[in-house]
Parts: C-alpha cells; sequence; structure tokens
C-alpha cells in the first residue's frame, strides 16, 4: 500500500510558514529544512524565504539575538557553545558578533561565578581531582572559556 503525501500550493505553504515564524523566532536553515520537509521544489523555497524576508517574518539577526539571550539566561551556555550552536545553524559570523556583544561581560562573568559556586557545592566527590574534572567538564561542555574555567576550579577546589 502506497502512502500518499500532502502536497501543498505556493500559497497555503506561505501561510503555512508565516505561522511557522510567527510561533517563534526561526534561521534560514530550519524555514529551508521545513520546506524541503514538505516536498516544495527549490523553486518554491526561493519564493516563499524571499517573502518571508521581506515581511519580515525571517530575520537572522533578530533570531540570534533571541537564540543567545534565551541559551544564555535560561541554560547558562557560555560563548563558545553559544557560537558553535549558532554556526551549525548556518548564522553568519557578524550577526553571531552582535548577537553576543548583547551580553555584558559584567553580566557574563556574574552568572559564571554564581553557578560556578553552585556546581562546586554541589558535586559530591571526596577525591579532589575528579572534583576538579567533573567542574571542568561541566563548565567546558556549556562553552565557557577554559582560561576563566580553570582559573575558577583552582580557585574553588582546594
Amino acid at each position: 500500500m502506497q502512502q500518499t503525501r500532502k502536497t501543498y500550493t505556493l500559497q497555503e505553504a506561505t501561510k503555512k510558514l508565516e505561522h511557522y515564524c510567527a510561533y517563534q523566532e526561526r534561521c534560514h536553515k530550519e524555514v529551508v529544512q521545513k520546506l524541503t520537509d514538505m516536498y516544495m521544489i527549490p523553486e518554491a523555497i526561493d519564493v516563499i524565504v524571499v517573502h518571508l524576508l521581506q515581511h519580515n517574518f525571517l530575520n537572522e539577526e533578530r533570531f540570534a539575538k533571541t537564540f543567545v539571550s534565551g541559551k544564555f539566561k535560561i541554560k547558562a551556555w557560555g560563548r563558545r557553545r553559544l557560537t558553535f550552536e549558532l554556526k551549525k545553524k548556518g548564522v553568519g559570523k557578524v550577526n553571531i558578533k552582535q548577537a553576543l556583544a548583547d551580553i555584558s561581560d559584567e553580566e557574563y562573568i556574574g552568572v559564571f561565578n554564581d553557578l560556578a559556586e553552585k556546581k562546586a557545592n554541589s558535586i559530591k566527590e571526596s577525591n579532589l581531582f575528579k572534583k576538579k574534572k567533573k567542574f571542568i567538564d561541566y563548565f567546558l561542555y556549556r562553552g565557557w572559556e577554559s582560561h576563566l574555567v580553570y582559573d575558577k576550579a583552582n580557585e574553588l577546589i582546594k
């Protein structure tokens, strides 16, 4: 038995993608992937993406700023992880730089210090080397700069 796949007209697909972009900020790559999953032809994808850009449903700079703000405040990711994730989503270097510039150095260090205190107190490990390794791995995975992580590990775990 063969499955029938839903086909969309250009207008239907455009409306669907307008709702998709209005619901949450999206990057170009996500939009193109969604259209590809809807079995749209490349010419139609181009037309719809241009429409979304012209009507401000799709804005890479706005996406980058929202992404950075959310992941920094909620997940406490460092600049390296934020940069990596945005590059993975196909966001341009200029937009990445602008979005990261929105985080002030004072706020960045403040979040790092608060998180470091909490994490150091929460690690239940008697062996100092293992405790330090767990601490360092936690922060490096979340994209915090290695010099900050190692300095803080040496300061807090003795």
